[in-house]
């Protein structure tokens, strides 16, 4: 092939995702997917009815304002005041994208350089690194650690940072952290302490933070969602993400933003307007729409943001008693719409390798031994040095439809009598 014709050298070795894979594996309308984090449940009914009301309007399917639709940035700035001590300007400090991904994207490319250095937490979500490889810079990673406490459920709050470890692997190159809190895929729901020992660090390094806070709205009861944000010296220093797939259950819609003091937020505006632009009008307006619903009933339990988390903290719990059955050792989540299990006592996968990883197992459960379920190794969610560290869990999405999780729960237990 003539060199003019290959890959630009920023993409390189990075043409591999496991999405694509799991994606086909999925597609067999048979196969129950408990891998990607696709709701099946039905997103509330007004946020329907109102995308159904303004696509009837012909002057909302034109173009609108490329940093956000005015009414819908409008929203989130009200929204958001409501937790943060500041004021949140509308059109300078907040910044419409197409999805989590779009704001990631745009964070990183508009505010990291060749040559940065990029702190990111293990398990990571996977765009992380090829992101900030794109971008020029090094990913610097570093792993939550956790042991199962014998006669005690194991919880993503025993998943921890190692405080001297964290602060080892700041220096003089380091631009940014990514956090993800409540994370994906162990659940975890940063303390205000733990969040508190990150903002040191940022404070003392100028470093950057780009908080990734798409599940905020699903923390179960005991944990609250808390937004480093809001510590003194870190609204300066951070972008926080947020998304409406995962606030109203529209994936599809792929719809996120990001919130941060202007100076910041103007050099992801920059990316934007010279990429995608904008987002679709209609969709933004419905969902602006939707969210003075629910601001106007935050107290109430028929609120969307605390109806959700109490009807998945029932999936969950009864996730953590299917997986238990089996006997695997499901990590109970803090937050979030995932739950991660160790399976190395499933024996039957570990007699058909030599060196068990997640990837087999996924493939042995769903191909080997037609199991007709679909899940994600946690594997896929580490560097390549640390995927032998959690090479045994793999992750399980329990937003789903009664139905879905009853297929779920016949295949699971049929695991515990058959053998390969």
């Amino acid at each position: 092939m003539s060199l003019k014709l290959k890959n630009a050298k920023r993409i390189e070795g990075l043409d591999s995702n496991m999405w694509v894979e799991f994606t086909k594996l999925a597609a067999d309308p048979s196969v129950v997917n408990l891998g990607q984090g696709l709701p099946d449940i039905s997103p509330p009914i007004y946020v329907k009815e109102e995308l159904s009301k303004i696509a009837a309007i012909d002057g909302m399917n034109q173009y609108t304002r490329g940093f956000g639709h005015p009414s819908l940035v409008t929203a989130l700035s009200c929204l958001y005041e409501k937790f943060y001590p500041n004021k949140i300007d509308a059109n300078k400090e907040i910044l419409v994208t197409v999805g989590a991904y779009g704001s990631l994207f745009s964070a990183i490319q508009g505010l990291i350089d060749e040559g940065d250095e990029v702190i990111i937490i293990m398990p990571f979500y996977d765009c992380y690194e090829p992101m900030v490889r794109m971008a020029g810079a090094t990913p610097v990673f570093i792993p939550l650690r956790s042991k199962p406490v014998p006669g005690r459920q194991w919880s993503s709050s025993d998943w921890t940072l190692d405080p001297q470890e964290l602060a080892s692997k700041f220096s003089s190159k380091t631009k940014a952290i990514i956090l993800n809190t409540p994370h994906n895929p162990t659940g975890k729901v940063y303390t205000k302490e733990e969040l508190q020992v990150i903002a040191d660090l940022c404070i003392k390094h100028d470093t950057l933070c780009i908080s990734d806070e798409v599940y905020e709205w699903l923390v179960y009861t005991g944990n609250k969602h808390v937004k480093i944000a809001t510590f003194p010296g870190m609204w300066e220093r951070t972008i926080t993400i947020g998304s409406a797939g995962k606030t109203f259950s529209v994936t599809g819609w792929k719809i996120g933003w990001s919130i941060g003091p202007s100076y910041l937020i103007k050099h992801l505006q920059t990316v934007q307007q010279n990429t995608l632009y904008t987002c679709a009008t209609p969709l933004q307006e419905a969902l602006a729409q939707a969210f003075w619903i629910d601001i106007k009933r935050m107290g109430d339990p028929e609120c969307y943001f605390n109806s959700l988390p109490k009807e998945l903290e029932a999936k969950r719990d009864r996730m953590v008693r299917l997986l238990g059955s089996v006997g695997l050792r499901p990590i109970v989540p803090d937050g979030g719409y995932f739950i991660i299990a160790d399976v190395s006592l499933l024996g039957f996968c570990l007699t058909q390798v030599s060196a068990f990883s997640g990837f087999i197992f996924i493939r042995i459960a769903y191909i080997s031994m037609n199991k007709k379920l679909s899940a994600i190794p946690v594997s896929a969610f580490c560097n390549s040095e640390a995927k032998l560290q959690f090479e045994k869990f793999v992750r399980f999405c329990f937003i789903k439809k009664d139905s879905t999780l009853d297929a779920a729960e016949e295949i699971i237990k049929a695991w515990k009598n058959q053998k390969p």
